[in-house]
């Protein structure tokens, strides 16, 4: 039976993006464009997604209901700019990305400085955003440039330290610190129930902590990674010292987040009116209202730029292939590269891989290759539904 003779079908399109080709609302609309070529009768829903780091905010906007927001905060190194965040219709709800104002993106390659870098932007946002009269707050912390254990974002949140360093907002975490003191931060943190969008569940210090796995991706070299992770230490050992700060903070999964600004959320998680740390893919389905959706679906299809052995630790299009699976709907997954260990953990809940590639390229080919491979994989898909035994 032909694409123009089969039953109509509501297709949910669900993907991450592309990182370093395409965002998720570039690759859901590709998908769909050759989708509709081979089957225009179709009702195609669109959901683009992200895990929290950049694109989370690109991704929760084109859902609707959203309405852009601009804060004036300080970039990696210590540069004002402009980020951008969230705010839902009614007012009520917020999302941040911390790669807006602390990201890699905010910084060329040849500026990267671990040693450096501050997360006092972030903490310019969230003290804004905190004090704006949203209720309900999701934080991105994906993507950043900075291993500073979010000791910059906190001196943003009024955290009191000595000695002062001489800068207004210090870059990286001072070399004499000597004492740091929770009981002066923002009480308008105390309004917000935040949710911090974590996919990684790496401690802060030591082998598989912050400075060690992912120091070297923020410019940090190996006498370094050694320098970053013996101030982190020296932090933690400060602020773990507070009253307020929960006991061993620095070993709770996901404190090696964002270059230790996990470790710093956790540590205040008491200033707020609610905190939670949550898989990224799950904080931005709740915001796109992906349920909804899926509801009234027949296939989804979702996707990201390597399905691999990552994808089995909850990466996007994992998180879709559950949800699918619970609702009882046919789940297919594309990625630029597919390889055998993401096939068996997208299988494991009942979903297909599918390459986009169609011939032998390098990665640097495919990420140039725009958005034409994924139009010709939706369309592909979309003739393979509608073949009939």
């Amino acid at each position: 039976m032909t694409g123009a003779q089969a039953r109509p079908l509501t297709v949910l399109i669900a993907p991450d993006s592309f990182k370093g080709s395409l965002t998720s609302v570039q690759v859901a609309q590709a998908l769909a464009d050759g989708w509709t070529r081979a089957r225009p009768d179709d009702a195609v829903l669109l959901c683009p997604l992200a895990d929290g780091g950049e694109g989370t905010l690109e991704a929760v906007a084109a859902a609707g209901g959203w309405e852009w927001q601009q804060a004036t905060a300080t970039d990696p190194l210590g540069r004002s700019i402009s980020a951008r965040w969230l705010r839902s219709g009614d007012g009520s709800r917020a999302v941040i990305e911390m790669a807006e104002s602390s990201g890699l993106s905010r910084v060329t390659p040849g500026e990267r400085d671990a040693v450096h870098a501050t997360s006092a932007g972030l903490g310019d946002v969230l003290r804004l955003v905190a004090g704006s009269g949203v209720r309900e707050v999701i934080l991105g912390i994906g993507g950043s440039a900075t291993t500073d254990g979010g000791f910059g974002m906190l001196a943003a949140l009024s955290m009191d330290y000595a000695p002062r360093d001489d800068a207004r907002l210090p870059r990286g975490v001072p070399e004499r610190l000597e004492i740091v003191h929770l009981r002066d931060l923002d009480a308008d943190l105390s309004r917000i129930r935040l949710s911090v969008a974590c996919d990684v569940s790496n401690p802060l210090l030591g082998a598989t902590g912050a400075a060690a796995i992912y120091g070297p991706q923020k410019g940090a070299t190996p006498d370094q990674v050694a320098l970053l992770d013996g101030r982190l230490a020296h932090f933690a050992d400060l602020l773990e010292n507070d009253p307020d700060v929960p006991e061993r903070v620095r070993d709770v999964p996901g404190a090696g987040a964002a270059g230790g600004v996990g470790f710093a959320l956790l540590a205040i998680q008491r200033a707020f009116d609610g905190f939670a740390l949550r898989p990224g893919v799950d904080l931005v389905m709740d915001a796109t209202d992906f349920n909804a959706r899926l509801a009234q679906a027949d296939i989804v299809i979702t996707g990201e730029g390597r399905i691999d052995a990552q994808t089995g630790f909850g990466k996007t299009a994992l998180g879709v292939a559950r949800r699918a699976a619970d609702a009882g709907v046919t789940c297919i997954a594309v990625g630029g590269g597919v390889e055998t260990d993401g096939i068996d953990a997208l299988a494991a809940v009942g979903a297909v891989a599918v390459p986009v590639v169609e011939h032998p390229m390098s990665i640097e080919a495919a990420m140039a290759s725009g958005t034409g491979p994924l139009e010709r994989c939706g369309e592909r898909l979309a003739r393979l539904v509608s073949i009939r035994a």
